[in-house]
C-alpha cells in the first residue's frame, strides 16, 4: 500500500484563531451556512468534537455524494492544528483505503495561511495520480 500526498495553501485576511474556530471547532454550524444547498448538515454521531469524535456530513440533493464520516485524530487548539480521517462514505473507492487530512493555520501579517495536506492511502496493487485526486 502506498500513500499519495496532495498539499495546498491559501491566504486569508482573517486571523488564524478565528479561522480555526469557524472551520474546525464550529464547522458543524458554520459550513452548512456558507455552503447552502451543498451541505445539508454536519452532526456528531460519536463524541462532542474532541479527539476520537466522529462527524457525519450530509450533502444536499444536488450533490453526487450523500454523506461522509470523518474521525478526529488530533486537535491542537493552541497551534490551530487538526488531523482527521475519512472513514466512511456511501461512495466506495476502488483505489483508496482511507484519506488522512491535516489542516494548520499559521499567522502572518494581516491574517493567516491555511496549510492543508491530504494523504491518500492506496490499496495494494492500485495506482492513484494527482489528476484522479483533483
Amino acid at each position: 500500500m502506498g500513500v499519495v500526498t496532495y498539499s495546498q495553501e491559501f491566504t486569508s485576511a482573517i486571523a488564524p484563531l478565528r479561522m480555526f474556530k469557524a472551520l474546525v471547532l464550529d464547522s458543524h454550524n458554520v459550513i452548512p451556512k456558507i455552503v447552502p444547498g451543498g451541505i445539508k448538515n454536519i452532526e456528531f454521531i460519536e463524541g462532542d468534537g474532541g479527539v476520537g469524535s466522529i462527524k457525519q456530513t450530509n450533502f444536499g440533493e444536488s450533490s453526487h455524494i450523500k454523506y461522509t464520516k470523518h474521525r478526529i485524530d488530533a486537535l491542537d487548539v493552541e497551534n490551530f492544528y487538526c488531523k482527521y480521517t475519512l472513514i466512511d462514505s456511501e461512495i466506495k473507492f476502488d483505489k483508496i483505503d482511507c484519506v488522512v487530512y491535516e489542516v494548520k493555520f499559521v499567522a502572518i501579517d494581516g491574517g493567516c495561511v491555511c496549510k492543508m495536506t491530504s494523504k491518500y492511502h492506496i490499496k495494494e496493487g492500485c495506482e492513484l495520480k494527482e489528476d484522479d485526486i483533483k
